[in-house]
């Protein structure tokens, strides 16, 4: 039975991915580097490889696909799956091959390090620390070797801990991380050292690893022949998505897995790279071509399926004139008579006023809010839009809120399950211990004092003796854990032991307990999906839900609302409109990223990737002016700013110029660079140096 080309939908450099090292090409070994520019169908691209790879013999169960998030390769199974299905004629969908090895760096590298814990000094039953977590233990291994009470100020749990993954993320030595990134923190430079090691030792004692952890065990096998050639044994096939965001630790794995290259595919836009902050960098993506014994083979995927011609011709324009890239000019069928625009508006005040107006006129042509977009470079750019949105009554939602796995009461019931599956994990017991009533952080601190001593630390939490006071709500709480200790206990029965002992306790609490129980609801029916308790902690620590049920959320999904957004949280997204704020210099590039080359071109593929988020309509505001209170001398008082210099003169052309009101003088529309704004905000951030 002849079945239609599973291929046919693909443009020809598509198809040239997705078949590299199979059929015609099948003798080809050399590693492959897919460079997907904005809207060019990259998810579908490599779903299609995979599926093919598939088709000519490859075993799933030999591939391992690493992506950025959960869903992300979940969504990469679901493509292959009806590649596959279409492919093969297949009815029932049960008969699919699973790729067993699809996930993220973290949660796959969690998996690996569980396998081979005991080869490399590590216990199989770790448990893993979120940030909030990671941060709490870094204050209080600070704490306890005395740098809390430094006479002049160390600096804080969170920037500690910043400055740590960075080092380990980057491979950069402390000093260099210091000095570029953390300056004012050099003077610690001897105690952070110590602090770290302290911070180290606290885990290991503890039985805990934290993010970085994952990465930087994996790597370190990595760089153990016999390990590095046994576990890159096991796969055939390495496929990376976004490869543009991996930091140098993940390069390190794919090369110590595949130093030949052969069976590698990374897929990423190095135009799309921004986020340094995290670590990540754009040199792998860059240098990616030379880094195997074998160079690799390059396809770029150039026909845009997003944009239309004006916003592809805007954005090529601005790219086009970074320092260093992998050359490619989008294109596409989508032709339209309208122009990106440049809007002119006299402040902020009047910039909200225009976005709001403009929301809503689209709104009324047939576009819902829904498929409109507000970008801003910081959080902060867009509170004076908040304000208009509010008194004008357009609903909306900000990316950004509360995460679901940082509200209190699920982290509670989050540290109840990590302390039963690692009773040595002194934050999750701190946390445990403090939800009796009665018992305080001297009592929490005495209990785990008493288990770390322990050979059975079980034992301990059952023998504990506590306050007058607490003594029966501590007995209920040793009660649980010893149901939770049961070897015979099936998941997942101990989400709803924990739930059960809980609930009580946060009505006792919080005044909004009808509120946060449906948090709890949705974590225990979050857990049902998951096959033991140890992936259910491991997987969702690692890929947690967006966000909570309370205020912080989206309104109910039926509802019609507006997306505010950072750039940063809106790159893969897309929206029929989107309006850029502040496309003024000081504000993209920001003020503070403007000190290397390095930085100044992330900050030009910043306003790319917001650029390149538009359907139909892109419109970029650059205010005139900003209100600059508590000067100096000179009290409050308005400072004039010029547009973004990453639109040149040159590039103007492709761009409508709008001012509104008319009466805004044209000349403000030219570029800046050295505005008087630039200047305030320098002397203002010396000041704290």
């Amino acid at each position: 039975m002849q079945y239609p080309d599973p291929l046919a939908t693909l443009n020809p450099q598509q198809r040239e991915a997705a078949t590299h090292g199979t059929g015609d090409s099948a003798g080809d070994t050399r590693p492959l580097l897919v460079i997907a520019g904005a809207g060019s169908g990259k998810t579908n691209t490599l779903a299609h490889r995979v599926a093919n790879l598939i088709r000519h013999g490859a075993d799933p169960q030999r591939m391992m696909l690493l992506t950025f998030s959960r869903r992300a390769a979940q969504e990469m199974e679901r493509r292959v799956g009806g590649v596959l299905q279409q492919a093969l004629g297949l009815q029932n969908t049960a008969a699919l091959p699973n790729l067993p090895w699809s996930g993220t760096f973290h949660g796959l590298g969690a998996r690996l390090l569980r396998e081979y814990a005991p080869r490399i000094g590590l216990e199989d039953s770790f448990t893993i620390h979120d940030r909030g977590d990671s941060e709490d233990l870094m204050g209080l291994v600070r704490h306890e070797i005395g740098f809390s009470e430094t006479k002049k100020r160390f600096p804080l749990k969170g920037t500690c801990m910043g400055i740590y993954s960075r080092v380990l993320n980057t491979r950069d030595p402390l000093p260099l991380v210091l000095q570029s990134v953390y300056p004012w923190c050099t003077q610690w430079e001897d105690e952070l050292k110590k602090l770290f090691g302290a911070y180290v030792e606290a885990k290991q004692q503890q039985n805990v690893l934290d993010y970085d952890d994952l990465l930087g065990f994996w790597a370190d096998m990595m760089a153990e022949p016999t390990l590095a050639a046994e576990s890159g044994g096991r796969f055939d096939h390495l496929l990376v998505d976004e490869y543009q965001d991996t930091n140098r630790l993940q390069s390190e794995i794919i090369l110590g897995m595949k130093p030949t290259g052969q069976g590698v595919t990374v897929v990423g836009d190095d135009a799309q790279s921004i986020y340094s902050f995290r670590g990540a960098t754009v040199r792998n993506i860059l240098d990616f071509p030379r880094q195997f014994t074998q160079e690799a083979r390059i396809v770029t995927l150039e026909r845009n399926y997003r944009s239309t011609a004006p916003i592809l011709d805007a954005s090529n324009a601005v790219i086009a004139a970074a320092r260093e890239r992998h050359a490619k000019n989008l294109f596409t069928d989508k032709a339209s008579s309208q122009r990106a625009q440049l809007v002119l508006v006299p402040d902020e005040a009047q910039q909200a006023r225009w976005v709001a107006d403009q929301v809503l006129r689209q709104r009324e042509a047939g576009s819902t809010l829904k498929s409109q977009a507000v970008l801003f470079r910081t959080s902060h750019h867009s509170a004076a839009l908040e304000l208009e949105l509010a008194r004008r009554n357009i609903p909306f939602v900000k990316f950004g809120g509360l995460k679901f796995l940082e509200a209190a009461h699920v982290k509670d019931v989050m540290a109840l399950l990590r302390f039963a599956q690692n009773p040595r994990g002194r934050m999750a017991g701190f946390r445990v211990a403090q939800l009796v009533p009665g018992i305080g952080a001297a009592t929490a601190t005495r209990l785990l004092e008493a288990m770390g001593e322990a050979s059975d630390p079980q034992q301990a939490l059952q023998a504990f003796e506590p306050p007058a006071q607490a003594k029966e709500e501590w007995a209920q709480l040793a009660a649980l854990f010893a149901k939770l200790d049961d070897p015979e206990l099936a998941w997942p029965a101990d989400m709803e032991l924990a739930k059960s002992w809980y609930l009580p306790q946060l009505e006792r609490m919080h005044d909004d307990a009808q509120v946060r129980k449906l948090d709890v609801e949705q974590l225990a029916r979050l857990a049902a999906g998951y096959g033991s308790r140890e992936r259910f902690l491991t997987e969702l620590t690692l890929d947690p839900p967006d966000a909570t049920s309370d205020q912080s959320g989206p309104p109910h999904r039926d509802e019609d609302y507006l997306i505010l957004s950072t750039i940063h949280s809106a790159k893969g997204q897309e929206w029929k409109a989107v309006h850029v704020l502040n496309c003024v210099d000081g504000c993209i590039p920001s003020d503070m990223a403007t000190g290397t080359t390095e930085e100044l071109e992330e900050e030009r593929r910043l306003l790319y990737v917001a650029m390149t988020r538009a359907r139909e309509h892109l419109h970029l505001l650059v205010p005139q002016r900003f209100y600059v209170t508590q000067q100096s001398g000179g009290g409050d008082r308005h400072m004039y700013a010029g547009r973004t210099r990453f639109i040149a003169p040159g590039m103007v052309q492709h761009f409508e110029e709008v001012t509104w009101p008319e009466a805004v003088p044209q000349a403000a529309l030219e570029v800046k660079p050295q505005a008087p704004l630039l200047q305030v905000r320098a002397r203002a951030r010396a000041a704290w140096k």
